[in-house]
């Protein structure tokens, strides 16, 4: 928008679309959906200029319900998808919105090297570590074990850690927040979109039909304070319900947790979360805090900063047509049976 004619102030109305919301009564979605349309306001882009991209899962139709331009894809393509029009359009806002079963299966692939490229793209992947639209198959995020409609017996998989995924793929945001959890989820999507890059959040998302209180281990509201480790950047990291207890590097690179004031331990002792430190180690160990002597880290696990694949892409495209000229695909389809590549 020119100064001439300014954006106009928007609300969180302005992002709700007429379509109804049809998710499950209880479902984890409609908290995100909610704090994603509180968010959009704020951030000062026109509607036309923002995209939400998603592929198949009950994830997935939350294009439809946001009042912004929105592609509903085919599974686990949300991703590449999402490339295309970044690249051709740089300019705009997208969003890629998924799950554990349609980004970590069928999109895997996808997901890594849009990360690995540091494509400008903002993906929510939701996480309820099972399949629900297809009616409560184990997924790649479900624990060992896992008994579903698909595996009676017990899951023989060793599960994905989407942060770890992400972390491997050097994504240059990494981050995590729970549905439950509104101030904290609203904190980290706009941290996401502000960052210049890639980011990926992951969602811890209740489905209350096919996997109730998976995770009631860190959501639960008497135990939370002692399974939550609020990740804040430069600040210790301290947890519990009085702030009583803290994770500390040991001299073999090990991460423990500690009670302050006992054996004489203080903050000082503590790890200091720094994400923006550019090796992503630190980061990858946070990540693997999943079992039960350690608390779940919630918040942003990495941010840094490296140029996005799309503005190189316009850039390297520029520089091109400054030293040959633009194209002409017309001339170049019927100049003959062969074409000369310089």
């Amino acid at each position: 928008m020119s100064a001439m004619n300014p954006l106009p102030k928007l609300t969180k109305k302005d992002f709700v679309s007429d379509q109804d919301v049809r998710w499950c009564p209880g479902c984890g979605d409609y908290a995100i959906l909610a704090q994603v349309q509180k968010v959009m306001p704020e951030l000062g882009i026109a509607r036309e200029n923002i995209v939400f991209v998603s592929g198949i899962g009950c994830s997935s139709r939350f294009p439809y319900y946001m009042n912004t331009y929105g592609f509903h894809g085919i599974h686990g393509r949300a991703p590449a998808i999402a490339t295309g029009l970044k690249v051709a359009r740089p300019e705009l806002s997208v969003w890629v919105v998924t799950g554990d079963g349609d980004g970590l299966s069928i999109g895997g692939n996808h997901l890594i090297h849009a990360l690995r490229r540091n494509v400008d793209l903002k993906i929510l992947l939701f996480n309820n570590r099972i399949y629900g639209l297809t009616k409560g198959q184990y997924s790649p995020t479900s624990e060992l074990g896992k008994k579903a409609k698909s595996t009676p017996l017990g899951s023989m998989d060793y599960p994905f850690n989407p942060l770890s995924v992400a972390l491997g793929a050097e994504a240059t945001f990494v981050a995590r927040t729970i549905d439950t959890e509104v101030a904290q989820l609203q904190n980290v999507v706009r941290a996401a979109a502000a960052h210049q890059g890639g980011a990926f959040v992951e969602i811890y998302q209740n489905c209350n039909v096919f996997n109730d209180e998976a995770f009631a281990y860190a959501t639960d509201k008497a135990t939370k304070a002692d399974r939550q480790l609020i990740l804040e950047h430069g600040k210790p990291l301290v947890f519990g319900k009085d702030r009583s207890k803290g994770i500390r590097l040991t001299k073999e690179m090990k991460l423990e947790v500690v009670e302050l004031g006992k054996d004489g331990v203080t903050e000082a002792d503590l790890l200091v979360h720094d994400e923006r430190r550019e090796d992503p180690a630190l980061a990858f160990m946070l990540s693997r805090l999943d079992h039960p002597e350690f608390p779940v880290p919630v918040g942003v696990l990495r941010n840094v900063r490296r140029p996005s694949y799309d503005l190189m892409a316009k850039e390297q495209g520029e520089r091109a047509v400054a030293k040959m000229g633009a194209g002409d695909l017309e001339k170049l389809l019927n100049a003959g049976d062969t074409w000369v590549v310089a």
